[in-house]
């Protein structure tokens, strides 16, 4: 028998994650399954962490990139840490279920609403892809020249539709407009329950989970409501920044000029915002899934400079702050963990 297998050999799980992984790796073994029972019985805060984990460890398996060369060095990591001894703060996916026993088996059963979930989201997106004009992936977009000579950028994951020679919709994610003067005809971009009327400047427009932000960085901008939208009128000016949510609430504000579309850098520059706000912003940047656990940890304000190239830093850095627990379930899902 393997040492590296033997259960008197190895340490015995204390976390959700570390037997997700246990179980995933050993699928047969009736002592580890007689342990993991004995485990989630023995408290209720062992229960809802799996419970918690059960919840997003589903999507590991249906989120692998086309190259397996991610997984397998992730999952080499893990079993080099388990013949060792030590402990495993990230888990892999489960075994198929038809590998499982029957009592494992129903634990899963409420993942196939969470594979159900996934799978509408990336049906979305292909049916995006087919409304919009131009799209970015996992990286920001090149320069884009419009027919009147102005430019727009794509942060990653974002998409838009050209809808007339001055006139564009967002349609997902945030955009970046270098626009070109024309006193006959304004520049709109229709952006969610507002258009962002520009008047010959540089300016970004971000769709957020619920709210839609302007920000300028030259000129003058006239942000005005959508029709049948709260009514409601502005103009900003360099360094101005606009947030409004569908109900009509407002927040404005103002920033460095730089700090404009600092993405388009490379950087994500966060002054008292909340945790769950500039977790939003990374997303695009990592490939993969992000879940945030814990009320007060999403409302928590933070300040910091983050390097977008980098986004598993910048999320540590995020814990960090924070004093959250930061695990990898699998190269591409990770949770951040506060209270």
């Amino acid at each position: 028998m393997d040492e590296a297998a033997d259960p008197a050999n190895e340490a015995q799980p204390m976390h959700a994650s570390e037997w997700l992984v246990a179980l995933a790796e050993r699928p047969d073994s009736a002592d580890l399954q007689a342990r993991f029972e004995a485990w989630l019985a023995a408290s209720p805060a062992n229960a809802e962490e799996w419970a918690e984990i059960s919840r997003t460890s589903r999507l590991v398996r249906d989120a692998r990139p086309t190259t397996p060369q991610p997984w397998e060095a992730f999952a080499a990591q893990r079993r080099a840490e388990r013949a060792a001894g030590g402990s495993l703060p990230e888990t892999a996916p489960p075994a198929p279920l038809h590998q499982r026993p029957i009592t494992a088996r129903m634990r899963w059963i409420p993942l196939l609403a969470a594979a159900a979930c996934l799978f509408l989201v990336f049906g979305s997106d292909a049916i995006l892809s087919f409304r919009a004009d131009h799209t970015s992936g996992a990286a920001p977009s090149g320069e884009i020249r419009l027919s009147d000579g102005s430019t727009v950028w794509l942060a990653p994951r974002s998409a838009i539709d050209v809808t007339g020679t001055r006139r564009i919709r967002l349609l997902k994610g945030e955009a970046y407009f270098e626009v070109v003067h024309d006193e006959r005809r304004p520049f709109v971009v229709e952006a969610r329950e507002l258009l962002v009327k520009d008047l010959g400047t540089a300016f970004d427009v971000r769709l957020g989970a619920e709210t839609t932000d302007v920000a300028v960085r030259e000129g003058l901008v006239e942000v005005k409501p959508a029709e049948a939208a709260p009514a409601f009128s502005a103009e900003l000016t360099p360094g101005d920044w606009l947030r409004i949510s569908p109900a009509g609430r407002t927040e404005r504000g103002r920033m460095a000029i730089d700090d404009v579309a600092a993405w388009t850098k490379g950087h994500l520059v966060a002054k008292n915002r909340p945790v769950s706000e500039v977790i939003d912003a990374l997303r695009p940047y990592f490939d993969g899934f992000i879940v945030l656990r814990g009320e007060r940890l999403r409302d928590q304000p933070l300040t910091g400079f983050y390097d977008l190239s980098d986004p598993l830093a910048a999320l540590n850095a995020v814990a960090r702050a924070q004093g959250a627990t930061l695990r990898r379930l699998s190269p591409w899902i990770v949770v951040i963990s506060g209270p």
